[in-house]
């Protein structure tokens, strides 16, 4: 009696021993699995702590492959082993494909007397007992299987069972988590994809109007110098659209992944200018506090467009220089030197050539600045673009004001023949009050002179634009009368004889309709 009281003793000691080591390496299992969000890292770890702890040797992890929907062994610890990554099973294969497809435990007493048992990864003892469950999410079904050898045969393959159960509900959160995670990173991954591809579409050539010889020599220096880092200086009159060539430089060059920042360099004052562009440190002056990276840094691996460049005083010249030159700099108040890798595009309205004999302008500076100008030809130097730019503008005005929007080939005469001292900016202002001054959404000339464009011709001998108005047959029955009879009117240089003739009519029919139809006749 003595014996077999001993004999339970200790078999009730040896439970409470393995029951105690087990709750201990749950313990330690959780805290490893609120470690990282690196599932496969994460995994090698458990297992790791299961063979040191948790007296179960060889463990296995093996997850349904989302897109193939097989069993795929994602992580192992068995010493030696050789390379597992390309160990899968089906559904139904084996006892670990039995395990998933029947979303249930299965206890094998000895490997070597289990026919099923195919032991692909060739690593676990023969003469050893198997225990595999199913890895669940909530009320999913398996998503995956957890395996293990208990290091001998025993009476307590069910406890056993019930603690890889336990940690396989572990494992379930985890994979659950991940997969969360995974979802929401290729969420990420699309909408940064789809706004890149929105941003180049936006910024590319596309977005870039112009068909006049002068522009396409521009897009040809743009393309050219986008393949590679050189400084670049874009030069020409307020409201050329300087800033949409420093897009489309960046956008189609290697650095189109990397940040694009812009500063105006008029704008701000020099100790204002040099905290913008080189950061400072906390405390460098009233106000500072806390460290503050600058545009340069901000701009690293990507590219820095400075507007307005011929603006800055000669003292803070000297200052941009040396980061142009020697690509390093300190933040104000800071010691420390920092490096950086940026593509510098300036831009300018200013002659700098004139700046510099005067001595305005650094003559290094400019030299630095003036590796690959870029001229962009003013809107009266294009006029044969000025129609399609219109059109253009117009779309994106009506856009923003939530309607469609038309603009008559009249009207784009009196544009042709206007002289743009603002430029494209001048025009896109101009064509946005003609939308607010048009009920009905179609600006034609009379809508144009009202929004404060003049549309009459301040001298009979004015040299003819450089692009001929856009030709419509006055008999073209796409016109509506108003239109036929402006369209006559100018193709006739305004004499209401000849104007009459091509529509057919007689200068009193024709004189009638102008008065009806509240058309203003030019003066010459």
């Amino acid at each position: 009696m003595t014996a077999k009281n001993d004999r339970r003793g200790g078999e009730v000691g040896h439970r409470q021993e393995l029951f105690e080591a087990q709750l201990a390496t749950l313990f330690e299992v959780s805290s490893v699995l609120s470690r990282s969000l690196d599932l496969s890292q994460t995994l090698r770890a458990v297992l790791e702590v299961l063979h040191r702890r948790g007296r179960m040797r060889k463990g296995m992890v093996s997850l349904v492959d989302q897109d193939t929907g097989e069993l795929m062994v994602s992580a192992l610890h068995a010493g030696d082993a050789a390379p597992f990554a390309a160990v899968r099973y089906q559904s139904g294969e084996g006892v670990i494909g039995s395990i998933l497809e029947r979303n249930r435990p299965w206890i094998v007493s000895r490997v070597a007397d289990e026919p099923r048992f195919l032991n692909k990864l060739g690593v676990y003892d023969p003469q050893l007992p198997f225990i595999g469950v199913p890895i669940r999410i909530g009320t999913e079904g398996a998503v995956g299987v957890f395996a293990a050898q208990p290091p001998a045969v025993d009476d307590l393959l069910p406890q056993h069972a019930r603690f890889l159960e336990m940690v396989a509900n572990l494992i379930g959160q985890a994979v659950r988590l991940s997969h969360m995670v995974d979802a929401e990173r290729r969420v990420l991954q699309d909408e940064r994809d789809t706004l890149r591809r929105q941003v180049r579409g936006e910024h590319g050539f596309a977005g870039i109007i112009g068909h006049s010889q002068g522009m396409q020599l521009v897009f040809d220096q743009v393309r050219q110098v986008a393949k590679w880092n050189t400084t670049v200086l874009i030069r020409g009159d307020s409201g050329t659209g300087k800033e949409l060539i420093a897009n489309a430089i960046h956008y189609n060059s290697p650095r189109a992944r990397n940040a694009f920042v812009k500063l105006n360099c008029a704008a701000l004052p020099d100790n204002l200018l040099e905290s913008e562009l080189f950061g400072h440190e906390k405390g460098a002056f009233t106000g500072a506090s806390t460290q503050r990276k600058g545009r340069f840094e901000q701009a690293a691996g990507g590219t820095l467009f400075l507007d307005e460049i011929g603006e800055i005083s000669r003292v803070f010249q000297v200052k941009l220089l040396r980061v142009l030159q020697e690509g390093e700099f300190e933040r104000v108040g800071g010691t420390r030197t920092l490096k950086v890798d940026v593509r510098i595009i300036a831009a300018t309205n200013r002659d700098l050539e004139s700046g510099v004999k005067a001595g305005e302008f650094r003559e290094d500076l400019y030299y630095r600045l003036n590796v690959m100008p870029i001229y962009m030809p003013a809107l009266r130097e294009r006029s044969e673009d000025v129609p399609e730019l219109a059109r253009f503008l117009i779309a994106k005005i009506g856009k923003a004001q939530g309607r469609g929007l038309r603009i008559t080939d009249s009207a784009l005469r009196v544009l042709i023949r206007h002289d743009w001292p603002g430029n494209v900016r001048e025009l896109e202002n101009c064509l946005e009050r003609s939308a607010v001054m048009s009920e009905q959404g179609v600006i034609d000339r009379e809508v144009i002179s009202l929004a404060g464009l003049d549309t009459g011709v301040a001298d009979h001998d004015q040299a003819p634009p450089a692009a001929p108005a856009p030709t419509v047959d006055p008999d073209d029955s796409n016109l509506d009368e108003r239109e036929r009879v402006i369209v006559a009117l100018e193709a006739a240089g305004w004499v209401q004889a000849k104007a009459a003739r091509l529509l057919g009519m007689t200068p009193r029919q024709i004189a009638y309709r102008i008065r009806t139809l509240n058309i203003k006749v030019r003066q010459f």
